[in-house]
């Protein structure tokens, strides 16, 4: 790498921009797979989670304190830790999962955890929202309590949950930046052990301005899907 040292820094020229594509392109990969591995997970126990610690309550379909309290303490937990810090705190459980502690595999286990806590907590208040007065008159129509959830609380609860989706696969991102940092891979890796440490400043401003467009993307598409939904 080319460059030139003025007051102990080096000023680096950096990769060619036609090189940039080659190593922000398989980072960008790694990236997607590790949100898109994510956000199933999320979603598929994220979603009950947060439907569990609803109906459980005073308002839900089957109050129960007990569950209700062990659940959101659960729940809870997941949302206490900065992201950094859960990492660390899971490895063994991590190296037990999937016999690594470093890469993609390894990042998804922490990503999991803390975006499936999260999520719970978004199906939670976007079912909350829903009018009370739905709920009765499907109890008074005889409906099964998974008929009510199904027909009613989660259809009703559908814009909610559009733009806490949204919300979390962007947060997603970023917990994957995190992770990268520290060897898992993808655009948060790239921007560290090549942009930084390595002082080039165009693998920097093309990871930012990866993040940024993916960011802008997602959330414009989540406000549209939410419009939708809300018509």
């Amino acid at each position: 790498m080319t460059g030139s040292v003025v007051t102990g820094h080096v000023l680096a020229l950096g990769t060619p921009w036609d090189g940039v594509p080659a190593l922000v392109l398989p980072a960008l990969g790694q990236t997607a797979e590790m949100v898109g591995i994510v956000m199933s997970i999320v979603v598929c126990l994220g979603g009950p989670l947060g439907l569990l610690i609803f109906n459980t309550s005073p308002r839900g379909l089957a109050p129960h304190p007990r569950v209700n309290a062990s659940v959101s303490w659960v729940a809870n937990l997941g949302r206490s830790l900065p992201f950094l810090v859960l990492m660390a705190t899971v490895i063994p459980f991590t190296q037990l999962v999937v016999g690594t502690t470093i890469g993609v595999q390894a990042a998804i286990i922490p990503m999991s955890i803390a975006g499936t806590a999260f999520f719970a907590r978004i199906t939670e208040n976007a079912v909350r929202e829903v009018p009370p007065e739905l709920l009765d008159v499907g109890v008074a129509s005889g409906a099964s309590r998974w008929q009510i959830i199904r027909s009613i609380q989660l259809t009703e609860a559908l814009p909610g949950l559009a733009a806490g989706l949204t919300l979390n696969i962007i947060a997603m991102i970023e917990y994957s930046a995190i992770a990268g940092a520290i060897g898992a891979g993808g655009i948060g890796y790239l921007a560290v052990n090549d942009g930084y440490e390595q002082f080039d400043a165009h693998i920097m401003l093309a990871c930012i301005g990866t993040l940024i467009l993916i960011v802008q993307v997602i959330q414009f598409t989540g406000d549209r899907v939410v419009r939708y939904l809300l018509h």
